[in-house]
């Protein structure tokens, strides 16, 4: 990993002289008693930095902003636009022009860290992992390390229609695709990301426990080849519908009765079919040793702080103070992210809405697995899109279960041992 020394002894030299001047100090006692005081005072945090969040958020993050500068009012802060999705490139196409602070996806932290662009979260790591939920802390962290300051919580959930369906109807993937008709893309490109959970549902691990080890996929036994089948078998099941983009007509028509998604398809959901609009966590599924909970992958909305800062304290104050329950709280009725902050989920606000009451379900170790981190993950996409994809479609047959998950996990990383 490469990382900056210059900025870690520069900030251990601004924490620790205060000491340092102490332990020198001689026999003027005047000069002992500044010393000591001194070596008990913080180090001022001030400096003027910049923060890159998406275009959506400007406005809620300016009033954020308007509040951190009077708590902080040595610290100048510049709120431009930027694109989290695009960080990783953003930041590495050169660090020192990038913000000091920046919106980021979880699943970009592990290529980012070994790169050396991010600053590890040395000051505030503490509060970060007692105030927020521990899925929150995983996908912040790297290595054993935390980088990250949640700021959000994202997973799919299911919707469904009312007038349709009863809450007892979609607790199960049997009474779901018997009472009603569920749209669900295993048959195109996409499907990887809804349904390679299955696999974790069924004992599995991509990348091993905490998505970290390359060494650590176990798809290619014995509950992997129960997967494949379960996927083979939805073909032939009269209450799956194979749908992908044309998902919403199809649910506004009448052709479909439920679907899986996330908080983005809210309004859609709410133009196709009103006031009959539903949600609750995933279902149940059956493999053929009883039910067990269908798993999805969730992701983590993290601030993160640029290595190559020259305000490292002011900037760590910064994403820290925008990544706090109050400022979750403000971004949740603004943009409708859901807080990772645990008294924020607990409010009467988050509550309230029953989408976000559906992420929260969702968001525990439950119901799903935190995205990986690894940098390896960019092979695992096309690869298992092709093994969903062909398995649905009948193209790879029962017999060749086993070496189609061989192939799968030698092209994701390197077999677990």
């Amino acid at each position: 990993m490469k990382t900056n020394w210059k900025k870690y002894v520069t900030t251990g030299l601004m924490l620790g002289s205060a000491v340092l001047l102490a332990a020198c100090g001689g026999g003027n006692s005047d000069t002992q008693e500044d010393a000591n005081a001194s070596s008990n005072e913080e180090p001022k945090v001030e400096g003027n930095v910049k923060l890159w969040v998406d275009r959506d958020f400007l406005p809620a993050y300016k009033e954020i902003i308007a509040d951190f500068e009077k708590e902080y009012p040595d610290v100048k802060v510049e709120l431009t636009e930027g694109t989290s999705t695009d960080a990783q490139k953003d930041v590495s196409k050169d660090p020192k022009a990038a913000a000091d602070v920046f919106m980021m996806p979880h699943d970009q932290l592990g290529q980012m860290a070994e790169a050396g662009l991010i600053y590890p979260n040395t000051k505030y790591a503490d509060d970060v992992k007692e105030n927020n939920v521990e899925s929150a802390i995983e996908g912040a962290s790297w290595k054993g390390e935390l980088y990250g300051y949640p700021y959000g919580v994202e997973s799919q959930f299911l919707y469904y229609n009312k007038s349709k369906l009863s809450e007892d109807d979609v607790k199960t993937w049997e009474s779901l695709t018997s009472k009603g008709k569920l749209g669900a893309n295993f048959g195109e490109a996409g499907a990887n990301y809804v349904f390679a959970p299955l696999f974790m549902s069924n004992g599995l691990h991509l990348y091993g426990e905490n998505g970290e080890d390359s060494k650590g996929t176990d798809f290619n036994t014995e509950p992997g080849i129960q997967v494949m089948q379960w996927i083979a078998d939805q073909k032939n099941n009269p209450g799956v519908v194979q749908s992908n983009a044309e998902t919403l007509a199809s649910l506004q028509s009448g052709k479909i009765d439920a679907f899986l998604s996330g908080p983005w398809s809210k309004n859609d959901v709410i133009k196709a079919i009103g006031d009959d609009m539903a949600v609750a966590a995933y279902p149940t599924v059956d493999f053929g040793n009883g039910p067990v909970q269908q798993k999805a992958f969730m992701g983590v909305k993290l601030f993160a702080v640029n290595q190559q800062t020259e305000a490292p304290l002011a900037a760590m104050a910064l994403a820290d103070y925008i990544s706090n329950e109050s400022s979750q709280l403000t971004v949740f009725e603004s943009n409708g992210i859901v807080p990772s902050n645990k008294a924020a989920q607990e409010s009467d606000t988050v509550k309230a809405d029953a989408v976000s009451t559906a992420v929260v379900e969702m968001t525990q170790p439950t119901h799903t697995v935190v995205m990986p981190k690894i940098p390896e993950i960019v092979s695992f996409w096309p690869a298992m899109d092709a093994v969903i994809n062909d398995t649905y479609k009948g193209k790879i047959k029962p017999a060749d279960y086993q070496s189609k998950l061989d192939k799968l996990i030698n092209d994701v990383g390197t077999p677990a041992e």
